[in-house]
């Protein structure tokens, strides 16, 4: 046996069959798409179309939306950090800040930064510079014998706006 010998088994792929080739093939004249209408012609797009009755997409009520503005913090637990901290992934000395929690690989995406969550236990001294955290995740923190410091971040819009009203007072 060469491996330029391997190949499939006898039967086990099914070649693909030739349509409208001659009546004597078994799919000529209509290649298997029954007579006229729309369906049996080429760019058909009637997906979902019902006849004309409301179709089921459309008869469903809508639930929910997407808020455009919601804020993507990646989500993480005091006790996975724990486990990092046992398994020498973090480094309990240092400040624990996003780049850290990503390069430990507990942080995942978190376009905004992190957000610190109370699930699981705490004993290391530690030192967070977060996104957010909740209350009994800053508990814990705090408990443990560490800080958490959540710097506050001027939004765009607000500096342009600032940067407008110094502009006017120099003009003054």
């Amino acid at each position: 046996m060469k491996l330029n010998e391997l190949r499939d088994n006898d039967g086990a792929r099914k070649g693909r069959m030739r349509v409208g080739r001659g009546i004597g093939s078994g799919k000529g004249k209509t290649g298997g798409r029954g007579q006229k209408g729309q369906k049996s012609r080429e760019g058909v797009s009637i997906n979902g179309f019902e006849g004309g009755q409301m179709p089921l997409h459309m008869r469903l009520p809508k639930r929910g939306f997407n808020n455009i503005f919601a804020k993507d913090y990646a989500e993480v637990n005091l006790g996975a950090i724990q486990k990092a901290v046992d398994a020498k992934k973090l480094d309990a000395k240092g400040t624990i800040d996003h780049a850290a929690l990503k390069a430990a690989g507990l942080a995942r995406g978190g376009k905004h930064g992190v957000r610190l969550l109370g699930k699981g236990e705490l004993t290391a001294k530690l030192s967070f510079v977060v996104a957010g955290a909740s209350k009994s995740a800053k508990e814990a923190v705090e408990k443990a014998g560490g800080s958490v410091e959540i710097p506050t971040v001027v939004p765009a819009a607000e500096k342009a706006a600032a940067k407008k009203g110094t502009a006017k007072k120099a003009k003054a």
